[in-house]
């Protein structure tokens, strides 16, 4: 029998600085990143581009501990940025402003993927949401992200939080991952036969200086290079914490699962690569209403039924976990729908009672940062 894993959790949200008069994208000033390291320490960091910001929680036992420490880093990036006349909004892509009006921020490892990437990352104007679960075990560790892949388009199509670009309605719940999908080493991960043949991966990459290491993977959710975790990096970052804090709990409590049914000599099915990837593109589409493909039984089922067979699988983990609320409002996100219909919403409602198609853009970042701190 495996030692049980810790299954310690952490979270990372890059966010978005807008200004508070005009709603556009507006860059960080040095002097904000300061107050923010003073007040935060490693916590928080620069992103790619000067108008981003990124923080992380620390290594949390529970989703308790996780829900104050990203709740204190909102709270206080929300009010050091408004000493400065921004507002800070969790969402992958800003409604309206431009990728080519962005600054590339000043930094060593950004002005080198700068160059190798070209104008692949200048459009990089994307933020996301990582979760970390603790797996110290590395065989264990290989053999979970086998297993998670499956459901990475279930978490996709709920966090989704991306639906404009430039000023225009994609007409997908989250463009974010369009984007991202230019650069190299991205998408699902393949099966991998164990520990070392991802190693031989990475190194073989590494030793042609390719890649630097792991962490230039960019995967879905994939083994941290840094961390003894697995990494779910799927999700679009969610306007609101309390999504956050579900979706986390949730990729939490499907690793615990997963270790659950392996200790039982049994594990999740496997399907192809290509039939997960018109699941990953349906979420991308659809976001939380267009519904997945259930292939065992052979038809598209909608979110809210999908979610029911989810909670079937992790409600005795998320209860051992101390997430069974958290966990339980996956219910609540499916019914809802995603972020992206609320945007759409927001625009719609605008529109309607006589806003130009700017007004009505700026609303919806005037929605999304008054998200930002809902309940904090």
């Amino acid at each position: 029998m495996d030692e049980t894993p810790a299954f310690t959790i952490g979270i990372e949200e890059e966010y978005l600085l807008t200004d508070v008069e005009t709603g556009d994208l507006a860059r960080a000033p040095d002097s904000l990143m300061a107050v923010c390291r003073e007040a935060l320490g490693d916590q928080v960091s620069p992103e790619f581009l000067q108008c981003q910001i990124e923080v992380g929680t620390g290594i949390c036992d529970d989703i308790g501990m996780a829900r104050a420490d990203l709740a204190h880093l909102r709270r206080t990036v929300a009010e050091l940025a408004g000493d400065y006349g921004l507002r800070p909004i969790a969402a992958s892509c800003h409604p309206f402003s431009d990728w080519q009006d962005q600054s590339l921020t000043e930094k060593a490892r950004y002005r080198e993927l700068a160059r190798d990437l070209r104008a692949v990352a200048r459009r990089m104007l994307i933020c996301g949401m990582h979760v970390h679960v603790g797996v110290a075990d590395e065989a264990l560790r290989i053999d979970l992200c086998n297993q998670l892949t499956y459901f990475l388009p279930h978490l996709l199509a709920l966090s989704a939080s991306s639906p404009f670009w430039k000023g225009e309605d994609t007409g997908l719940a989250s463009y974010r991952m369009t984007v991202f999908d230019n650069m190299p080493r991205t998408g699902l991960p393949p099966h991998l036969d164990g520990w070392a043949d991802w190693r031989r991966s990475v190194d073989l990459l590494a030793d042609l200086e390719v890649i630097e290491d792991g962490s230039k993977i960019w995967w879905d959710l994939r083994p941290s290079e840094n961390f003894p975790t697995l990494e779910a990096r799927i999700c679009d970052v969610c306007p609101r914490m309390e999504d956050t804090l579900t979706l986390a709990a949730t990729v939490q409590a499907l690793v615990r699962a997963l270790w659950r049914l392996r200790q039982r000599n049994q594990s999740w099915r496997r399907y192809d690569r290509f039939l997960l990837s018109e699941n990953r593109w349906r979420a991308l589409r659809y976001g939380a209403t267009g519904g997945l493909i259930d292939f065992g039984a052979g038809r598209i089922a909608p979110l809210t039924e999908l979610v029911e067979d989810i909670l079937d699988l992790i409600g005795e983990d998320a209860g051992v976990l101390g997430a069974f609320d958290e966990v339980a409002r996956i219910r609540t996100l499916a019914a809802e729908g995603s972020s992206a219909d609320r945007q759409r919403a927001v625009r719609d409602r605008a529109v309607a009672e006589g806003a130009s198609q700017a007004e009505a853009m700026r609303a919806v970042v005037d929605h999304l940062a008054d998200q930002f701190t809902a309940g904090l």
